[in-house]
């Protein structure tokens, strides 16, 4: 632990966590004895658990995000699968009416005669 004379800002991860497990199994009145020697608030303390507790959550709720990101990266692609098939057939039928336009003057002429 460090002395007394480190504010707990500046205490490690280590450091907080030795000071849970230290003050775990003691009642309000020994906490508080415990924090005033250490110069902490019992809040300081309540938080440090908090966030000890929660610390292998990140798994968790990074799988979740994960999962998320990639159903709207599956949504997103088709999608955009969707639109470029419409683009396609949009481009395939422009392309025939040209093809249909050409063979037609070439046959009956530009239709300018009559």
């Amino acid at each position: 632990m460090p002395d007394a004379d480190a504010s707990p800002e500046g205490w490690s991860s280590r450091d907080k966590f030795a000071a849970v497990l230290e003050t775990a199994a003691l009642n309000e009145a020994d906490l508080a004895e415990y924090c005033r020697k250490r110069g902490l608030y019992p809040a300081q303390i309540a938080m440090w658990r908090v966030a000890c507790e929660q610390a292998n959550d990140w798994d968790r709720t990074s799988a979740a995000r994960l999962v998320r990101a990639t159903k709207e990266d599956k949504k997103r692609m088709k999608d955009l699968e969707r639109e470029l098939a419409r683009k396609d057939r949009a481009l395939a039928e422009t392309a025939a009416l040209l093809v249909l336009r050409k063979k037609a003057s070439a046959i009956w002429g530009d239709g300018e005669d009559a």
